[in-house]
C-alpha cells in the first residue's frame, strides 16, 4: 500500500511529502471518525496510522480467484467442460432411456434426428455458464412454431420435455406468440429484443443459470434465474422462472438437486436444426 498522501493523490512518488493539508484529507479523517465534522483537523502520525488501518480494513486479499484462460477463435475457456466439439456424442445420451444419443454428427456439426428423440448430457449440473451455437437450415419451411423448432433445457428433470426451456426457433421473419419465439423462456417470458439472424447463419446462446433452491419439505425457497445473450445481445436479464416450462397450464416446480442439460428433437415437420461448439462452466451459487 502506498503512503497515505501518495495514495490520496496529494504527492508524487519519490520525494518525501510534507503533511497534506488538503481538504480531501479532512473529509477522509472525518469519514473515519478521526476528526469532528465542522472543526479544524490536522494530520498527525497517529491519525495517519488509524486512517491507513481504516482503509486497509476494506481490502480483501483472499481467496485469490483461480486463473482461467479465456477461449479464443471458438475455443472454450480453460476450465470449461466440453459437451460437443464436433467429434462425437460421448457426453450425451437419449433423454428417454439413457442409451447412446442417436443424433447425426457430420463435418463437426451435430444435427437433430427427430425420430431419435431428445438428448441430454451424461453429467448433471446445478449452477453454470453455458455456450451453445445453433443454426436453422437455410431452406427452412413452415411458419409459427412449425419452423425450425427446438429447445435448450437448462435442467432436464424427467423424460420428454420436462424441465426449464429456452426456446430455439426461426424468429428472423416468422410470427408466433412472443413467449414462444427464439430466446424466450417458453410460455413464461418473451426476450427483451429479437436478436435473431437469418436462416443459414450460425447463432449463439450464452447462458448463466442459477438453479432453484428447495427446502427439505420440497417447497421452493428461491426460484431459478436465467440470463441469456443471443448473438452477443442481452435477451434475458436474470429473469426469474415461475417453475418448469409447460405447453399447457401453469408452471410448477419439482424439487431436484442436479440435472442434465437437454436438447429437444421437436416433432414439427420442418427440417432439423444443427448445433456446434457446446461447453459449460460449473459455477458456485447460493445453496
Amino acid at each position: 500500500m502506498l503512503a497515505l498522501p501518495t495514495l490520496l493523490g496529494l504527492c508524487t512518488l519519490g520525494p518525501a511529502c510534507a503533511q497534506p493539508t488538503d481538504g480531501r484529507v479532512t473529509k477522509y479523517l472525518q469519514a473515519a471518525g478521526l476528526c469532528p465534522v465542522g472543526e479544524p483537523c490536522a494530520m498527525t502520525d497517529e491519525k495517519r496510522k488509524a486512517l491507513e488501518a481504516t482503509i486497509k480494513s476494506t481490502e480483501q486479499w483472499t481467496p485469490v480467484p483461480v486463473k482461467v484462460q479465456p477461449g479464443s477463435g471458438g475455443t472454450p475457456p480453460s476450465d470449461a467442460i466440453v459437451l460437443f466439439d464436433g467429434r462425437n456424442l460421448d457426453a450425451w445420451v437419449s433423454a428417454n432411456d439413457h442409451t447412446p444419443a442417436g443424433w447425426l454428427v457430420k463435418d463437426k456439426v451435430l444435427t437433430v434426428v427427430k425420430s431419435a428423440g431428445n438428448i441430454e448430457t451424461r453429467q448433471s449440473f446445478k449452477n453454470y455458464q453455458l455456450h451453445l451455437e445453433w443454426r436453422i437450415p437455410q431452406d427452412i419451411t413452415g411458419e409459427g412454431q412449425g419452423r425450425g423448432n427446438s429447445g435448450l433445457f437448462l435442467a432436464s428433470t424427467a423424460a420428454g420435455d420436462a424441465g426449464y426451456e429456452i426456446q430455439i426457433l426461426d424468429s428472423w421473419d416468422n410470427v408466433t406468440y412472443v413467449n414462444g419465439q427464439a430466446a424466450s423462456i417458453y410460455k413464461q417470458a418473451a426476450p427483451l429484443v429479437n436478436a435473431c439472424l437469418p436462416p443459414g447463419q450460425w447463432q449463439s446462446y450464452d447462458v448463466v443459470w442459477t438453479a432453484p433452491i428447495f427446502a427439505a419439505d420440497g417447497s421452493t425457497q428461491s426460484p431459478g434465474y436465467v440470463t441469456v445473450l443471443q448473438n452477443g445481445v442481452l435477451v434475458q436479464n436474470h429473469t426469474p422462472l415461475a417453475g418448469e416450462t409447460v405447453y399447457m397450464g401453469k408452471p410448477f416446480y419439482v424439487p431436484y438437486e442436479r440435472a442434465p442439460i437437454k436438447l429437444q428433437a421437436h416433432g414439427d415437420p420442418s427440417a432439423p436444426i444443427s448445433f456446434r461448439n457446446i461447453w459449460v462452466r460449473e459455477l458456485q451459487g447460493p445453496s
